[in-house]
């Protein structure tokens, strides 16, 4: 995905807020990838993982329209235990306080290219053990995955991608 250089004066795109949104991330000792697949055909736009092990979803959007449009969201709250939605600075956050974007669930976070900060955080829903560890091998092979292509893309793709 093609970023716009960090000076651009052009409007925020979903890279620019993950690029925030994972310096975030990193400083409260989150390790973040991006567009991580998910059971049932869904893909979150970030996935991080803590110390712990406790798994947050960042959704991201940039338009109204996107957000509003977005029917599907509800189902990442079963790979995660904390789930946040990442919007651009200056976007408007009311939706997100009506009750079809269970307020009481998720949390915001208010991002520009540079670095992001929480303006709600979501409440802990602790995932069963078993979904945990399916959860957390996933996103580890993934990210493995992903290393093992740039160190090699030919190996990768004899393997089956």
């Amino acid at each position: 995905m093609a970023t716009l250089p960090v000076d651009s004066p052009l409007p925020m795109v979903a890279a620019d807020v993950s690029r925030g949104v994972c310096r975030l991330l990193l400083r409260h000792d989150l390790m973040a990838i991006a567009e991580v697949p998910l059971e049932g055909g869904r893909r979150a736009d970030l996935m991080a993982v803590d110390a712990a092990g406790r798994l947050v979803i960042v959704e991201i959007k940039v338009s109204r329209a996107d957000l509003l449009g977005d029917g599907k969201w509800t189902d990442y709250l079963a790979h995660c235990d904390r789930f946040y939605w990442a919007v651009p600075e200056g976007f408007d956050t009311t939706p997100l306080e009506g009750e079809a974007f269970l307020p009481q669930r998720t949390g915001i976070i208010i991002a520009d290219r540079y670095d992001a900060a929480v303006l709600r955080e979501p409440a802990t829903h602790p995932l069963p053990a078993h979904v945990r560890k399916r959860c957390t091998l996933a996103l580890a092979r993934r990210a493995a995955r992903r290393l093992m292509a740039m160190m090699d893309p030919d190996g990768i793709a004899i393997e089956g991608g």
